[in-house]
C-alpha cells in the first residue's frame, strides 16, 4: 500500500443526519424480536426495508422473505409473518387472517399515518390524490387503505396539470413519505393553482427522515467534485438524494449499495467527495466506503450536520417482554 504521504489528498463530506430512521429501525427491531421470541422461521412479506445487507443479515438469522403470503407453506403456518416497514393494502392483514396467520405489522408509523390522513380525507366526502412513484411498495399500500377508485395517483407535475376531477370542490392530497421535498412542492403548487378548494392533510406526510436528510445533502453538495449515496437501486429515499445532490451542486452523483460498486475507472481526479446514506443504508456501509477512500487517498473527513435525529417507535406490545442483548442491538442498529 501507498504511504499517507504520496496518496492524493480528498476531503469527505459526511453527512449528518444519514442512514437509518426510526421507522427502519423499529422494523428491524421487530423482525430480530420475533426470532428471539417464537424462534425460526420467522417469514416476512417483501424486503422488510430496502436494503440487500440487512435482508441477507435477516436471513441469516432465520427470516424467510417472500412476496406474498400463499408463498408460506402450510406446515408452517403456525410461525410468524412480519408486513414490511412500507405498509400493505388492508387486503394483506384480511388475508392473513383468512389463513389463520399470525402477523405483526412493521409499518412504519409515518406511513400508517399516511393511510389515515387518506383515509379522513375520504371520509370528509374528498376524492384523495397520492403523490408519490407507481408500482412502489408505499403507494400500493396507501392506495389499497380505500375503495377502487376513491384514489388518484399523481407522479409529476404534467400529471397533476393534466388531471380532471369528477368534482374539483371535493379533492384531498396526501404524499408518499420518501419523496423530493422540492418536487413534490412543484406537484402541489400546480394542484393548488388548478383547484383552489384542494384539502391538504393535516399536517405534513413527507417523513422527517427524509427531509432531514436532504437537508443534510444540500449541505454537503455545493462543489463537490462527486457525490455518493449508499442505498439500494429499489430506496425510493436514497434516489431522491442522488437527484438532489446534483441540484445542490455536486459535479456528479452516484447510488451505489457498498464499497465494491463504486466505479473507480470513472471518477477521474477528484479533491472533494460527499457522502451521505439511504434511511435504509446501515452505518457499516458508509465506514467501509470511507475505508475504501482511506486506501487510496489521503483523507480528511468533516461532518456536514443540519439536524439531530432523537425520535424512536417503540414495538408492538407483543415483543415488549423481549430483551435484546448488546450483540442484537448493534445488529439493530446497522453497526455489525
Amino acid at each position: 500500500m501507498l504511504k499517507s504521504s504520496t496518496k492524493t489528498p480528498l476531503t469527505i463530506r459526511l453527512c449528518q443526519p444519514r442512514g437509518f430512521c426510526a421507522g427502519v429501525d423499529r422494523a428491524i427491531q421487530i423482525v430480530v424480536l420475533a426470532l428471539k421470541k417464537y424462534g425460526a422461521p420467522v417469514y416476512v412479506r417483501h424486503e422488510i426495508v430496502h436494503n440487500r445487507y440487512v435482508v441477507e443479515g435477516l436471513q441469516n438469522l432465520g427470516a424467510i422473505f417472500v412476496e406474498e403470503l400463499s408463498e408460506i407453506p402450510a406446515h408452517h403456518r403456525h410461525c410468524p409473518v412480519v408486513f414490511s416497514a412500507h405498509g400493505v393494502p388492508k387486503s394483506v392483514p384480511a388475508d392473513a387472517e383468512a389463513r389463520n396467520l399470525f402477523y405483526l405489522d412493521a409499518t412504519c408509523p409515518l406511513v400508517s399515518k399516511v393511510h389515515k390522513q387518506a383515509m379522513r380525507h375520504r371520509r370528509l366526502g374528498r376524492h384523495v390524490l397520492l403523490i408519490g412513484h407507481a408500482g412502489h411498495p408505499e403507494v400500493i399500500g396507501t392506495m389499497g387503505q380505500l375503495p377502487e377508485g376513491s384514489v388518484t395517483l399523481i407522479e409529476t407535475e404534467s400529471d397533476a396539470a393534466s388531471f380532471t376531477p369528477e368534482d374539483p370542490e371535493a379533492l384531498g392530497f396526501v404524499t408518499q413519505t420518501t419523496l423530493s421535498v422540492e418536487d413534490t412542492a412543484g406537484v402541489i403548487r400546480v394542484l393548488q393553482r388548478r383547484f383552489p378548494a384542494l384539502q391538504a392533510p393535516a399536517s405534513e406526510s413527507i417523513c422527517y427522515a427524509t427531509t432531514n436528510r436532504q437537508e443534510a445533502v444540500k449541505e454537503a453538495a455545493a462543489g463537490v467534485d462527486l457525490f455518493l449515496v449508499v442505498g439500494a437501486p429499489n430506496s425510493s429515499n436514497s434516489r431522491r438524494l442522488v437527484e438532489v445532490a446534483e441540484r445542490a451542486g455536486a459535479r456528479k452523483s452516484l447510488l451505489v449499495q457498498r464499497a465494491a460498486e463504486i466505479p473507480w475507472g470513472e471518477i477521474g481526479e477528484i479533491s472533494t467527495l460527499g457522502l451521505s446514506a439511504g434511511a435504509s443504508a446501515p452505518e457499516i456501509l458508509v465506514d467501509e466506503i470511507i475505508d475504501a477512500f482511506r486506501e487510496r487517498y489521503d483523507v480528511s473527513l468533516h461532518l456536514a450536520a443540519t439536524a439531530t435525529e432523537t425520535e424512536e417507535f417503540p414495538v408492538m406490545r407483543a415483543l415488549r417482554d423481549v430483551e435484546l442483548t448488546p450483540a442484537d442491538m448493534a445488529f439493530v442498529n446497522g453497526v455489525r
